[in-house]
């Protein structure tokens, strides 16, 4: 009998991971991901959610696969780590070898999950919002916050970006991040949610809320919208009547009505959600006009993880 002979687990740590990573390969695979997503053969199952022997240390399984690749992403928030010096946020990427099932690659991927988050946000607006929104609004001002702003400053001709915290050493310290992250010059300073609602072009929260952070009133006619945080039963960041007078997009229906923000939409509302890869796919359905208030919610995919996943091991062996 002849044995076939199979090269090892390929592992990559964290610090090579985030060496790779960057906001051009993040928002194509994103992209990539999203347009997946609806494709034929295209199989992503119900997210997984967790908790550690501590119920406030909690994980979440996303997984799925094409027609070409399979895997899953394990995420973790432990609330605690900053009092060890240690990120709250982690995540864990496997790809499988679909051939014998074995798991094949082993990323390590927490700064990987910031850029991938807020490349979804940055591709949904590159249909969504306004091309010449200039002024951001962000609820939340923690390490999500600025990949978010960085990656939107990339696709749209951002200055302004409002900052709704309630640390305000964090919204002092974000202007020098973002330049870290290459996007320089950009005028940030702290807003109430009703300032910042007012002035925004665009409006993101990447918060862990269980309630809304603005009333929708505040929000003016041609505006866009990411919600990013909710992603488990009963967060919620946006004001359900928003969602009534709002074109609605997401990245995967079935999961932004259970664990996402449209969880809050009416049934009528949730019976008009457009999944973001079929806009992606036609090149058409996105804003139709100047007034409109759009509406995306990024509750994440397991695709958005693989596609990334293959995207850093591809510049990986690029550079052996």
């Amino acid at each position: 009998m002849i044995l076939e002979v199979r090269e090892p687990m390929r592992f990559i740590s964290e610090e090579e991971s985030a060496s790779l990573v960057d906001h051009a390969m993040a928002f194509d695979a994103a992209r990539e991901a999203l347009i997946a997503a609806v494709a034929p053969g295209t199989t992503l199952f119900p997210a997984v959610l967790g908790h550690g022997s501590e119920p406030a240390n909690r994980f979440s399984i996303k997984s799925g696969s094409t027609v070409d690749y399979a895997g899953l992403k394990v995420g973790s928030f432990w609330p605690g780590n900053p009092d060890r010096g240690l990120p709250r946020h982690n995540s864990v990427i496997l790809l499988f070898d679909q051939a014998v099932g074995r798991v094949d690659t082993v990323i390590e991927a927490g700064r990987v999950n910031a850029y991938r988050t807020a490349a979804a946000d940055a591709v949904a607006a590159s249909v969504l919002a306004r091309p010449d929104s200039a002024v951001l609004a962000v609820f939340g001002a923690g390490n999500q916050a600025e990949f978010e702003c960085a990656a939107l400053a990339r696709i749209l001709p951002i200055r302004t970006v409002l900052v709704v915290a309630r640390d305000a050493a964090k919204v002092a310290g974000l202007s020098e991040r973002l330049a870290g992250q290459g996007a320089s010059g950009l005028d940030v300073r702290a807003a109430s949610a009703q300032e910042a609602c007012a002035a925004a072009d665009v409006i993101v929260t990447a918060t862990p809320a269980r309630a809304p952070l603005f009333e929708a009133d505040w929000v003016r006619p041609g505006t866009h919208v990411a919600a990013m945080g909710a992603d488990a039963k009963g967060k919620q960041e946006l004001p359900p009547a928003l969602l009534e007078r709002a074109a609605l997009f997401c990245d995967l229906p079935e999961q932004s009505r259970t664990i996402g923000e449209f969880q809050h939409a009416s049934a009528q509302a949730q019976g008009g959600l457009t999944a973001l890869g079929d806009v992606l796919r036609r090149g058409e359905g996105g804003r139709t006009d100047r007034d409109q208030i759009t509406v995306f919610d990024s509750s994440g995919i397991a695709l958005q993880d693989l596609t990334i996943a293959r995207a850093i091991l591809a510049k990986a062996d690029a550079r052996l």
